[in-house]
Order: C-alpha cells, then structure tokens, then sequence
C-alpha cells in the first residue's frame, strides 16, 4: 500500500503524475498517492481540465449530498463535470486542505478537511473522505462522503 500526505507547491496532471500507466502499479494501473495528491490539487485549483484527464470516459461521481442511496450520482464524463463543476458553483472558495492518501490495489482513499462559504455566507468545514475505484490508470469512480456538520454562520470561527 503507498500513502503520501500533501506536499507544498505540488502541480500536477494525469500525465506528469503516472497516471498514463507509464508506471508499473500492479491493479491501479500506475495510480499512486501522488497521483491522488496531484487530483487533489486540481481540485483547489479549480481546474476542470486537469481533473478530468483523471476520469476514464465512463467515469462515475457519487456526490456527498442527494436524494439517492449514494447520493446525487453523475455518469460519463459530461455528466461528471457538470457534478465537479457545481461543488465551485455551491462553494466558490471551495478548497480541500491537509489531505492524506493512499493507494491499495485498484481502489484508493484520499481524506481531507472540506472548507467552503455558501452564496449566503454560511460556511463548511468538515472531514471528507472520497473513495476511488481506478481502471486502465485512471480514476472509474469517485464517492465522496462528508460529515454531516452543521453549517457554520457567516463570520464565524470553525
């Protein structure tokens, strides 16, 4: 199992992080914790290109709220940016801070704390954890969970 917690200053895409298959990765296809770090910082970056050249072209995202079993669920890739798109939407100052990672085979875990500030200035910060199933080195599936913290009011400390 590789586990790696986040590095400052780290930029990365599919490509420069392994996830090309380049790498010999047993299941994962060459998918590392950097790999997860590099998904990571795309996502505080606010980059959907880069985190989409992460997904495979049947990609699934299981957002951390909806009326569904697994919450709201995007599939295909259109569909999953839409879904990776509207977490900024919701959050515009969105980030996902001290992340840990770690890879086993074709599944993988990336925990890290949630911090966003709604449209009416009410805010989250919790733990979250999204679970990865990889396929051919690229990410097939990605579950997000998050605890269910009260929402924090505007101008408050967490």
């Amino acid at each position: 199992m590789e586990y790696a917690s986040k590095q400052a200053g780290t930029e990365a895409t599919a490509a420069d992080s392994n996830l090309s298959g380049q790498q010999a990765g047993g299941a994962s296809g060459g998918v590392t914790a950097a790999t997860l770090q590099a998904f990571s910082d795309a996502w505080n970056r606010h980059d959907i290109d880069a985190l989409m050249s992460f997904m495979t072209d049947d990609c699934v995202f299981h957002a951390v709220a909806g009326g569904e079993l697994f919450g709201r669920t995007f599939s295909g890739r259109e569909a999953v940016r839409e879904g990776f798109q509207l977490a900024w939407q919701t959050f515009p100052d969105a980030a996902w801070l001290d992340g840990e990672h770690f890879v086993c085979g074709d599944r993988g875990v990336s925990e890290s704390t949630f911090r966003g500030t709604k449209a009416d200035g009410s805010r989250i910060e919790a733990r979250m954890v999204d679970v990865f199933t990889f396929r051919d080195g690229k990410i097939a599936v990605k579950n997000a969970y998050r605890k269910d913290r009260p929402a924090l009011a505007a101008g408050s400390r967490g």
